[in-house]
């Protein structure tokens, strides 16, 4: 690939953190595509979104943004970020403008996922302490990740990173999807964000779609060349 071809950053998800894309960077590093594969700190939409902006727009040259399930929120706010050249939602929530997770979810019928989310909570320097969830380890496996190997999820299910109960209810301060072209990876057989929500998002914003049938929401695992794919054809459209 040339001195124009986009960096890549794969934002992660909750409840996983950026080893989740391991399989996907192999593929996009034996393709010569730049990568960068940052923490998602998980406490906010808003907090999250301006710290993947800020790794985007200190990368010299144009940027693919790649968003993980709540990954796809903050892609879809941070992508207004200058030198953000496309935007690719995997197994993703896909936000409008002024709309939080809760009123996209909303919209549907809830997923496995949200009966089987445990509370806890972290200290905040100032105020009371904050609501922090998790999904329950017993249930990780069949909600996130069923197309894994089980020796595979029960590490996963332990090493999980807790998202900010309050991200569910921020708002999204922009839409980038709006002037910027999108591809996104449907994951059909998804317990944690239907695949319903994943299509709608994708389709209203005008994203071209690529749907992996019987994929779990770990597709990012489960599926990495499918995935990288993806990936590589957004690259290539905006190199």
């Amino acid at each position: 690939m040339s001195t124009s071809t986009p960096t890549v950053v794969l934002v992660h998800g909750a409840f996983a953190d950026a080893a989740s894309w391991t399989g996907v960077i192999e593929e996009l590093q034996k393709e010569g595509v730049p990568v960068v594969a940052p923490p998602n700190p998980l406490r906010g939409l808003a907090s999250d979104a301006a710290y993947i902006a800020s790794v985007a727009a200190q990368i010299d040259g144009p940027v693919v943004l790649v968003g993980h399930s709540y990954g796809g929120a903050l892609i879809t706010v941070a992508g207004v970020t200058e030198n953000v050249v496309g935007l690719v939602y995997v197994a993703a929530y896909v936000l409008e403008e002024d709309e939080s997770l809760g009123e996209l979810q909303g919209r549907f019928p809830d997923s496995p996922l949200v009966s089987n989310l445990k509370q806890a909570t972290y200290p905040v320097e100032g105020a009371d302490p904050a609501v922090e969830v998790t999904i329950t380890p017993e249930a990780f496996p069949g909600i996130f990740a069923a197309d894994v190997p089980e020796a595979v999820t029960k590490v996963l299910a332990v090493a999980q990173r807790p998202l900010a109960a309050s991200a569910f209810t921020e708002t999204a301060a922009a839409a980038a999807w709006k002037t910027k072209p999108s591809w996104a990876v449907v994951a059909g057989a998804d317990q944690a964000i239907d695949a319903e929500v994943q299509r709608f998002g994708a389709k209203r914003a005008g994203a071209t779609v690529v749907e992996i049938e019987g994929a779990s929401h770990a597709v990012a695992v489960s599926q990495p060349k499918k995935t990288a794919d993806v990936i590589l054809d957004a690259v290539r459209a905006t190199s």
